[in-house]
């Protein structure tokens, strides 16, 4: 592995590794609408649900593929722009529901957590020039503040019925981190002083809030009025019982995002970012095996011990942001041996990486079917590409060329 983020060979490797990404990931388009699941050689998996997430981040994916250089872009930025507004959209309620299929939708649900992305989708389409992504964008623009924002909290709301009739008591970060992804994204794009500013006040409620007072773990369960739940355990996918360090990566990453984009005023904001980073650094890498226990109980013990490839390239990208913002040794060691862990055991001949794997470092499928989207995998990747923190639709653009 290279001793600097910028050596030339780990530079030409990292853009073989995002053309193979995106080459792989073309496949996903479904002639009857919507997206494919590929499965562990990309052929298609059966069709069933399409969910909310995955359409979004395709958009955000191809986008950045646009503008990095790869040719077979727009035909998935199409689809799935259109699909979003064709199937996703309720036309009966309004908003985007979390699941459709073949006979349109399955679950109507609406969620905080997809709607942040139909942002982030929207904010990628217009940035891209696509001509259906204004009218995306305003829509989605209206929903967020209609339902979700909650000015008095400064923070998104979670969950509604399909009908918007009953809001859920269920408060939750990652609706909140994506959230704040998506608002910088807004902001790059359309300069939206709100956009900005939203994601700075959820910014400070996680890092000078709950950070400090949880040993720099952020808890992700709350109840209706922003307490911490300890107890809460959902969805094993979504809402996993006690703390993500995946997203403590992810939320570490966005605060210097925010830091660069709102002038860098704040002195305090890379100590922050850097101690959830490697708060989850050091809890979560198995230090016999290597690879990083998808969930920790509040001590930082490990609860959920299963190494999925997501939490890596989100502590690949959060490494990539301190090395070019304030670079440390161990900085430099760290980013290696994840790459190092990454390409024994998840990056795939492929293309698509590998999502699981098991005790013995071997693909397992326990909690995934398929190879799931391209988006955590590719943002790892190019991120390190690029020379800033923010306004990564511009500095990728020509990068895999």
């Amino acid at each position: 592995m290279p001793e600097f983020i910028h050596d030339q060979t780990h530079q030409d490797w990292l853009r073989s590794q995002a053309r193979a990404q995106f080459e792989f990931f073309a496949a996903s388009i479904n002639p009857d609408g919507g997206f494919y699941v590929l499965d562990a050689k990309g052929a298609p998996l059966a069709f069933t649900t399409q969910e909310l997430h995955t359409t979004t981040r395709l958009v955000h994916s191809y986008s950045l593929g646009k503008q990095a250089g790869f040719a077979g872009s727009d035909a998935i930025i199409d689809q799935g722009v259109r699909y979003l507004w064709d199937g996703h959209r309720d036309a009966d309620h309004g908003g985007y529901a979390w699941g459709v299929g073949p006979d349109g939708i399955q679950d109507g649900r609406k969620l905080a957590y997809g709607h942040v992305f139909v942002l982030l989708a929207a904010a990628a389409a217009t940035h891209v020039g696509h001509p259906d992504a204004a009218k995306l964008l305003d829509d989605i623009d209206g929903i967020l503040d209609q339902h979700f924002w909650d000015e008095d909290a400064e923070l998104f709301v979670d969950e509604y019925s399909q009908d918007w009739s009953q809001l859920l008591p269920y408060r939750g970060m990652n609706a909140n981190m994506h959230g704040v992804e998506a608002l910088l994204t807004a902001y790059e794009v359309t300069g939206n002083d709100k956009y900005l500013t939203r994601a700075g006040r959820i910014l400070a409620f996680f890092f000078d809030h709950m950070a400090p007072t949880y040993g720099w773990r952020l808890p992700e369960h709350y109840s209706a009025n922003w307490t911490v739940d300890v107890e809460y355990a959902g969805d094993p996918m979504f809402k996993p019982a006690g703390t993500t360090p995946g997203h403590s990566f992810e939320l570490g990453r966005l605060l210097l995002q925010y830091w660069d984009l709102s002038g860098r005023t704040d002195a305090t904001a890379i100590r922050k970012a850097r101690c959830v980073i490697y708060r989850a650094l050091e809890d979560a890498w198995n230090k016999t095996d290597g690879g990083f226990a998808y969930t920790l109980r509040f001590d930082g013990t490990v609860d959920v011990s299963n190494r999925y490839w997501w939490p890596l390239t989100e502590a690949i990208g959060a490494l990539a942001a301190l090395m070019k913002v304030d670079p440390q040794p161990v900085d430099q060691k760290w980013y290696n041996d994840c790459w190092t862990f990454a390409q024994k055991h998840f990056i795939d001949e492929t293309g698509g990486w590998i999502p699981e794997i098991d005790a013995d470092g071997k693909p397992d499928a326990t909690q995934f079917a398929g190879k799931p989207d391209i988006y955590h995998a590719i943002q790892g990747t190019l991120l390190p590409l690029v020379p800033g923190v923010s306004r990564l639709y511009e500095e990728v653009e020509g990068a895999i060329t």
